[in-house]
């Protein structure tokens, strides 16, 4: 009997279409780890990998077996800042074999910006503004498929580091904010004669 998949696996085309916000959450961080390790090519490697699996030019399969790469660049640094640029792109990486894993590049990144900064608190939150603005409404509706993290114990937002500590809070930040967008997009809107309308009924 076959094994379910679990709900943070999300379909393959869900995947894809997830895997190229990842890759560039991950990309703007990646300075910091070239900083420390210019000649170690293993991140870039693995944002390039995880946006032609996006575009449908590499398979899982094989992403899947090459996944763990990019996370062993975090050994060849010393800085939170660099060792959180490093996991970040080994999260986007990992997408092709789940998609919660792009929570996971995304609050690598952050973490990665708020290390590296004077203001920890101020810069997360504003990379999280820059990740929210490069989020199109196709990525959007996939990473609301994926459980809130800690609510599922199948995948890497039910247990272990992402589920947990400041990562934890990061991708709660993140799951909060979609589900806020959706809200204030279903908001009735009141006419001019005081009825309630859908916000999607509005002509535009």
């Amino acid at each position: 009997m076959s094994q379910a998949l679990s709900a943070q696996s999300l379909s393959e085309d869900d995947r894809r279409l997830v895997a190229e916000w990842a890759a560039t959450c991950a990309e703007h961080v990646l300075p910091l780890f070239e900083a420390e390790a210019p000649d170690d090519g293993r991140p870039r490697d693995a944002i390039a990998r995880a946006r032609a699996f996006s575009r449908g030019e590499l398979d899982a399969a094989g992403e899947i077996r090459r996944r763990f790469v990019a996370g062993r660049a975090a050994h060849a640094v010393s800085s939170f800042a660099a060792v959180s640029a490093a996991r970040a792109a080994a999260q986007a990486a990992g997408v092709a074999h789940m998609g919660a894993h792009a929570l996971g590049a995304a609050a690598y990144a952050a973490r990665a910006a708020g290390a590296a900064a004077e203001d920890r608190a101020a810069a997360i939150q504003a990379e999280l503004a820059w990740q929210r603005g490069r989020i199109s409404d196709e990525v959007a509706a996939a990473l609301r498929r994926i459980p809130s993290v800690g609510t599922d114990g199948s995948g890497p937002l039910g247990q272990g580091l992402l589920a947990s500590g400041e990562l934890g809070e990061i991708i709660r930040d993140i799951q909060e904010a979609l589900g806020a967008a959706v809200a204030e997009a279903r908001e009735p809107v009141r006419g001019l004669h005081g009825g309630a309308h859908d916000a999607h009924d509005l002509p535009s």
